[in-house]
């Protein structure tokens, strides 16, 4: 199989980081063919990750579409990805970008193109929202992918159950005045999370947000730029996927990709 696609869309220093984490794919006892190569088989992954085009334009030089969706799809429902976010979590907890004392969140609308499971109506149409958790050096920390009708204040909570790692704490979540709910605000209290958000305008109760923290707030561009770095992946503009679930495999993707710039310095998909 030519190799010049496979190396552009997994460079070797990616792979050698990537590899130790994904399951070996033995050949079956009862024979048959043999498993497609796993190095081109992400290759393949990544190049939908990052072109964003339909499964069934997927170049030659990589496995068959099915052979990548079904990989892909085994590795969701084997939990492959969320090892793998957890494995990289913690190293960044434990590195010079952990930024863990201060978290960034917000959310943003996905339009599904084609309809799906799991999707909500809203005046922008039909689609999702994806939500997002960062740490102060815009390094992924959750995600959470939800129906797109719900408030995003009811989604906060929920996003930050979705932590890739068991063993992060948030001590404090700045978000926009979707957030601004004194219920919410002492719910996160109780788990020892501050909530800094500036108020609605038509808010009727005392204020009870500082002034000074609200300096915090205007380092939210953060998170702004996370979901910019997750738009540079092509196959998240819009959803295109009819199971939710894959969607949200390829968000999870993309964060590890994230994660591993970050964390290694190692180059991404280059399309």
């Amino acid at each position: 199989m030519p190799m010049a696609l496979v190396d552009q869309f997994l460079p070797d220093e990616l792979w050698e980081r990537i590899a130790p984490m994904l399951p070996v794919h033995a050949r079956s006892p009862q024979g048959g063919r043999p498993p497609a190569d796993t190095r081109a088989t992400l290759a393949g992954i990544l190049w939908m990750l990052r072109t964003g085009s339909r499964w069934k334009d997927l170049p030659e030089e990589f496995p068959h579409s099915s052979t990548c969706w079904r990989r892909f799809r085994a590795w969701q429902q084997q939990g492959v990805l969320d090892a793998i976010l957890a494995q990289l979590s913690e190293a960044a907890d434990d590195s010079k970008i952990s930024g863990r004392f201060e978290s960034y969140a917000d959310g943003t609308f996905k339009a599904a193109k084609k309809g799906g499971t799991e999707i909500g109506v809203t005046k922008a149409g039909k689609g999702n929202k994806i939500m997002l958790v960062v740490n102060s050096h815009g390094v992924p920390r959750a995600a959470l992918l939800a129906p797109a009708n719900p408030a995003e204040v009811n989604l906060i909570e929920p996003t930050l159950e979705q932590s890739f790692s068991q063993s992060q704490e948030y001590d404090i979540l700045i978000y926009d005045k979707a957030a601004d709910s004194d219920p919410l605000r002492n719910r996160l209290k109780d788990l020892g999370i501050e909530l800094i958000c500036p108020h609605r305008k038509n808010r009727t109760a005392e204020p009870t947000q500082d002034r000074r923290k609200l300096k915090r707030y205007k380092r939210r561009s953060i998170v702004e730029r996370t979901f910019a770095w997750l738009d540079n992946f092509r196959r998240l503009v819009a959803r295109y996927e009819w199971y939710a679930e894959m969607f949200m495999a390829f968000i999870q993707m993309a964060c590890i990709l994230i994660l591993m710039r970050r964390l290694y310095k190692t180059p991404l998909p280059n399309n």
